[in-house]
């Protein structure tokens, strides 16, 4: 990988980020993701579960809901998906329908990740570069399971 692919996976990483700073603050579990294509957002969404009531509202199924709308299509080929967590298997199932280009995420979610499967669950063409602001992203989450605890 290229220094300049890495700043930009930085850059967008750092969005999704503050995205998961705003779930934390909302007292949702704190999920960020932001949807790129052509080197522009398209769509930015957070976990939403408590507030909307609603089990499937995790950060990545928003953003795969809002960046269709905004394309006009079901397909995000030639899109990325930038998401602090990895996504679970709900949600690699909605990306692989979507069929999205290539997907960044920050830590890995060793219970309920997508990557603990035996069978990728992603569409065979997504490339999947994971680690990126990792440290940031475990330790906002490591807070806030904490904070929930007490």
């Amino acid at each position: 990988m290229s220094q300049k692919s890495l700043e930009i996976d930085y850059k967008w990483m750092n969005l999704a980020y503050s995205l998961a700073l705003q779930a934390y603050e909302e007292d949702e579990i704190p999920v960020g993701a932001v949807i790129i294509a052509q080197n522009k957002v398209i769509a930015k969404a957070y976990n939403q579960t408590e507030r909307l009531t609603d089990v499937t509202a995790h950060a990545e199924i928003l953003a795969i809901t809002a960046a269709s709308e905004y394309l006009g299509s079901k397909y995000l080929t030639n899109c990325t998906l930038y998401v602090t967590l990895e996504p679970c298997v709900m949600c690699a199932g909605a990306l692989a329908w979507s069929q999205i280009s290539r997907i960044v995420f920050g830590a890995k979610d060793i219970s309920r990740g997508f990557s603990r499967l035996e069978q990728n669950v992603l569409h065979p063409k997504t490339q999947i570069i994971s680690g990126i602001m990792a440290e940031e992203c475990e330790e906002l989450l490591k807070r806030f399971f904490t904070k929930l605890r007490t």
